[in-house]
């Protein structure tokens, strides 16, 4: 029991710093006033909302939840998103396509950790092919950063804006679930937290992330393709497609091949590093988690809380984090889950039952 709870203790921290992460980025400016770039931009750009995705399929797995549930939660999900759409602030809100990942990961819940494994990271190379060819023949992304119930007026638009031309496209994310599905059924099949996992998904992940940057500069540098392609012609979320050399870029949020690699193995190493953190039999270390884990524990309703801070103007960086894992760690301390986390375990206990 002690080593699952510390298993738990590693995933919640994982997504903890994955919600601060998205927090730096939605509230520092891009660029310092310098002119370069911020360090928010270049530590968690990309980063944050792909170790958020990754994380879903870790989660998934670990609470073992048949198809009915997933889809209930699904749809909570999705809702709060809808509702945040509505919100006035400058955040893409990623919660509606994440209710559609777990729609998109039901039909893998069966599958085993190493096919997941490869089917996952089949589909993060060859998605990206498959979606340029299809924006093609669609309109140009992106589309709304934030979809809301206002977006049903156009369901046919919506639907390319969630899987296609969106800022976080399904058709590639799916992709990042399906790895993090073969994660959490790693962890949940092995006894506690195992070491050499982690160890294993830290030293693959860095292998991953590094070597999908050196290609990409390779094939844009020595062999030309930034030649090729025109900057200013580039959409969040999607890149354009008057060529094949657009693919070979590996911007934040660019949906090309190199970009979901590259962010798959940041996760992996930041999963690992927080499993390999919480197995630590240190006092402090465990002290430092302790927040963490609380807020990774909660982060349907903290993103929720922050998304709605910035739409009343609350937008000091520090002063959410510090509001964020302060409440947090207070409510974790009554032993109940988070207002929306308990509303979408409530809707799956209730399908699962009905069903």
């Amino acid at each position: 029991m002690w080593a699952d709870r510390r298993r738990l203790v590693g995933v919640d921290a994982a997504r903890g710093l994955a919600l601060l992460g998205m927090m730096s980025v939605h509230i520092v400016d891009r660029l310092d006033p310098d002119g370069t770039t911020s360090t928010a931009y270049l530590v968690a750009s990309g980063r944050a909302s792909a170790l958020f995705a990754v994380l879903a399929g870790v989660g998934l797995a670990l609470a073992r939840a048949g198809v009915p549930a997933v889809l209930a939660r699904a749809a909570v999900v999705a809702a709060v998103g809808l509702t945040l759409g509505l919100v006035p602030s400058p955040v893409a809100v990623i919660l509606v396509h994440y209710g559609v990942l777990f729609v998109c990961a039901a039909p893998f819940l069966r599958l085993r950790a190493h096919t997941l494994a490869a089917v996952g990271g089949v589909w993060l190379v060859v998605s990206p092919f498959v979606a340029h060819v299809l924006r093609q023949q669609a309109p140009p992304g992106p589309g709304a950063a934030s979809p809301s119930w206002l977006s049903f007026a156009d369901p046919g638009q919506l639907v390319l804006e969630l899987t296609l031309i969106g800022y976080y496209p399904v058709l590639q994310w799916t992709g990042y679930v399906l790895v993090g599905l073969a994660v959490g059924k790693a962890l949940r099949d092995g006894t506690g937290v195992r070491t050499e996992l982690a160890l294993t998904l830290v030293a693959a992940g860095a292998a991953l992330a590094g070597g999908a940057k050196v290609v990409s500069a390779v094939l844009l540098g020595p062999l030309g393709g930034a030649t090729r392609i025109d900057t200013s012609l580039w959409f969040y979320g999607t890149t354009p497609t008057d060529t094949w050399w657009w693919l070979a870029v590996s911007s934040p949020h660019s949906g090309t091949p190199f970009d979901l690699l590259h962010t798959t193995g940041t996760s992996l190493a930041v999963i690992g590093l927080c499993l390999l953190a919480a197995a630590l039999p240190w006092r402090a270390v465990g002290a430092a988690l302790t927040p963490l884990a609380a807020a990774g524990s909660m982060t349907l309703t903290l993103y929720f809380v922050h998304v709605v801070l910035l739409g009343l103007g609350l937008d000091v960086l520090v002063v959410q984090w510090v509001l964020a894992l302060t409440a947090a760690t207070l409510w974790r301390s009554t032993g109940r889950r988070g207002p929306l986390e308990g509303l979408a375990a409530s809707a799956a206990r209730q399908v699962s039952r009905t069903g």
